[in-house]
């Protein structure tokens, strides 16, 4: 697997011997069950809500906990060094309409980051790739970035400062800031127009979603649909 590092160096002293003989012993004597069970990579892009011109590579580590729900911790690489970053809930459209309805200002469209090839599974093969990202489709995210750290936007901190921010995603071509994705694909090795390709089939099985004209007209830059990507007229 390509390997993607942290963003930035966190300030701080290295390990003492002592703080390394400590982990060892909590290795071998504590549990770590629940962060065993993130067994799910994903990598995807976020822009922020209230500031979509701050935007996020996001390497997502994920249990599916249900059917309808999956939880990721979400961090600025794969690497054993990355920074844990924010945190994401995924649920399944039928559960995302039994929400309240002023729950559901929080939790953004998944079809247009399916659709246009941008979320991808590292290293899956191709038909378990399109399987997984068939089963997300229709869903919806609620995520929390706590630090800004990625390897793509210009405020990189090099500590989780300042109020966490709520996270969207892209629902048109034009949207992701030049060089985001292309930067991603060519560290990653990761072909994004031939995902997009491939998952043409999944069209048919797109339902309109709230949520996909939030930031629609809020980028300095033209932007196209993606076709299948649509909001429910309610909106």
């Amino acid at each position: 697997m390509a390997e993607t590092g942290p963003a930035a160096d966190v300030p701080g002293q290295p390990e003492s011997t002592k703080t390394n003989v400590l982990e060892a012993g909590a290795s071998a004597l504590q549990t770590d069950a629940p962060t065993d069970q993130l067994n799910i990579y994903l990598v995807g892009f976020h822009p922020m809500k209230d500031e979509p011109s701050h935007q996020f590579e996001a390497h997502h580590f994920c249990q599916q906990v249900n059917e309808d729900f999956m939880q990721c911790a979400l961090y600025d690489g794969n690497t054993a060094d990355a920074h844990l970053t924010g945190v994401e809930y995924i649920i399944s459209e039928s559960v995302f309409e039994s929400l309240p309805e002023e729950e559901k200002q929080y939790w953004h469209p998944h079809n247009g980051e399916i659709l246009s090839g941008q979320l991808v599974a590292p290293n899956l093969p191709a038909t378990a790739d399109h399987e997984l990202m068939q089963s997300k489709m229709n869903s919806y995210g609620k995520t929390w970035h706590t630090w800004s750290s990625s390897h793509s936007d210009e405020q990189d901190q090099a500590l989780p400062l300042g109020k966490p921010e709520l996270a969207w995603s892209f629902n048109r071509t034009g949207e992701p800031q030049p060089g985001l994705v292309e930067d991603r694909d060519q560290r990653m090795g990761i072909d994004t127009e031939e995902r997009r390709q491939a998952r043409q089939d999944l069209v048919p099985l797109a339902n309109p979603q709230s949520g996909v004209d939030v930031l629609k007209g809020a980028f300095p830059r033209s932007t196209q649909p993606i076709p299948g990507v649509e909001a429910k007229t309610s909106e």
